[in-house]
């Protein structure tokens, strides 16, 4: 569980415990878009049938903010990377971990992770360089 409290969060903890067994997923319709939990429906075509797929093991990086100033729910993470990364048929936001600031570029692969935040003690998604 993502909360300290032992309060789920609505399918994304669940997520996140898939992720760290290695077996990540997104939700597909019938006409192929992608999205994921919690969702009950396609956001893009209002489709009610989703099925889980698994998601690709490594993404690229679309775009990256270095966060100097961060809201107070982070405040010990900081400075960091956050970068919305490019699975194929979905797309991730996460905290880039593990490497260099200044070497956290757009086109750059990871695979997503589990990481836990410094402020909080929550679990969040990271990305590591693959």
């Amino acid at each position: 569980m993502s909360d300290p409290d032992g309060i789920a969060d609505a399918g994304f903890d669940d997520w996140l415990d898939a992720l760290a067994e290695g077996e990540a997923y997104f939700l597909e319709c019938a006409d192929g878009h992608g999205s994921l939990p919690p969702r009950r429906v396609c956001p893009t075509c209002g489709e009610t049938s989703l099925e889980e797929r698994p998601l690709p093991e490594t993404g690229t990086l679309e775009t990256v903010t270095i966060t100097h100033v961060p809201t107070p729910s982070f405040e010990n993470d900081a400075p960091f990377a956050l970068a919305v990364a490019d699975f194929g048929p979905v797309r991730l936001t996460g905290q880039v971990v593990g490497m260099d600031l200044e070497d956290v570029e757009p086109g750059l692969t990871v695979r997503p992770d589990v990481g836990v935040s410094e402020t909080t003690g929550e679990r969040l998604l990271v990305f590591r360089s693959q």
